[in-house]
């Protein structure tokens, strides 16, 4: 029985969570097809167009490879193909997702070193210059770190740390997850680089979870030819066989790369500038509205520097007494808005606007016009009208 939707809810549902993101209509309708042959014919040639197209989305004359997985195959991918057991990693942690990505290659033999950092701000880049000076040795094999950690609403400055591998002199391999970086804010594998770089379809890239992206570049590659956890499945080496199912280890995913193809063609049409263009100016008129009902202690950002907070999500806390779910619960029921729990260390003290995809000023000032309706409803006390600064924001960006 479809559920009972609230007195303003009727119409179409909007996801504002950070991933999965909204699907454009087009990828819907691309995947919407019978399956064809795998081995020969068009789905040869939409491999070769989306291997093209994720080679200028991630900046990088690298080799792609694809993964019928979500973003935690990546990583494991991205570690089993260039590390051994018994290396050691030094992972940046700024939230819950570089942690996260360390932690999974425990099983895989690997010894972790953890640089901790406040989940109100970007990586410690102080700390992990001492360490890697301090390596005189070279034990460390690899550097992990994201470019933008959803839980905590973080942008690490992947240039920076690009260079603090510099100044310490160390060869350590640079792994860099822009899950929800790609398509959304600029990022320059070959110029930064970025040695491992993995991504996944399902924020950005406006498409479904299902698809992970793991580009390497030839230090990467070398790194591979000695490293000892491949596996099977997610070895580059078979991937670079001749025959086209090699690429997929097997039976491609094809409904899905019928929609990555469009999906990419769509992104690449906008243009990347242009894309990550939208993503600020609809980010910073979010920002304009919580700055506004939280000027008066109601709210506040997670991220407590401008600058390190992301154009993908705002994740923000809520004054002790005023409770999450009733918001997200009001939104929801009553106007079939669906925001974004907190997670991790944050759980259960905030919620997160996701921001990024496919998205456009009319759904994010809806979204910020039906959060503010909340508040009212709720009658909670807020400084003065979000959607007011918003539009504001939006409409002086938009005079230049």
């Amino acid at each position: 029985m479809t559920k009972t939707k609230g007195r303003v809810g009727q119409g179409r549902d909007f996801l504002a969570i950070p991933g999965p993101t909204v699907i454009p209509d087009a990828v819907l309708n691309a995947m919407h097809r019978p399956a064809i042959d795998i081995y020969t014919g068009s789905l040869v040639a939409v491999t070769e167009r989306c291997l093209t197209s994720l080679k200028t989305v991630f900046q990088t004359q690298g080799d792609i490879y694809m993964y019928a997985a979500n973003g935690h195959g990546a990583w494991e991918a991205a570690l089993g193909n260039v590390l051994s057991a018994g290396d050691e990693v030094l992972v940046l942690e700024s939230g819950l997702f570089a942690k996260n990505w360390g932690e999974s290659g425990v099983l895989q033999g690997l010894n972790l070193q953890f640089v901790s950092s406040s989940w109100q701000s970007a990586v410690d880049y102080e700390q992990a210059l001492q360490i890697l000076q301090s390596d005189s040795k070279h034990r460390i094999k690899a550097v992990l770190a994201v470019h933008v950690d959803t839980a905590s609403g973080v942008v690490n400055d992947v240039q920076r740390i690009r260079g603090l591998l510099d100044q310490a002199d160390h060869p350590a391999l640079l792994l860099i997850d822009c899950i929800a970086s790609l398509g959304t804010t600029r990022f320059l594998m070959d110029e930064w680089r970025v040695d491992v770089a993995i991504g996944s379809s399902q924020k950005g890239l406006m498409m479904p979870p299902g698809l992970s992206f793991v580009a390497a570049n030839k230090k990467a590659k070398a790194a591979h030819q000695k490293a000892q956890l491949r596996t099977h499945y997610w070895d580059w080496t078979f991937r670079d066989g001749p025959e086209h199912y090699m690429k997929y280890c097997g039976t491609p995913p094809e409904h899905l790369m019928f929609g990555l193809d469009c999906a990419l063609d769509m992104l690449l049409t906008e243009g990347l500038d242009a894309a990550f263009d939208r993503h600020q100016l609809l980010a910073d008129s979010v920002r304009s509205a919580v700055s506004a009902w939280g000027s008066n202690g109601l709210m506040q950002f997670n991220i407590q520097q401008p600058a390190e907070r992301a154009n993908s999500v705002t994740t923000i806390q809520l004054a002790e007494g005023y409770s999450p779910q009733t918001l997200l619960d009001w939104c929801e029921q009553n106007a079939s808005v669906k925001l974004g729990i907190t997670i991790g260390e944050l759980n259960g003290k905030g919620f997160r606007i996701g921001h990024m995809g496919y998205v456009n000023a009319p759904m994010i000032l809806g979204v910020l016009g039906v959060i503010e309706t909340a508040l009212y409803a709720l009658e909670w006390e807020f400084a003065s009208s979000g959607v007011a600064a918003a539009t504001k924001e939006l409409g002086v960006a938009l005079q230049q």
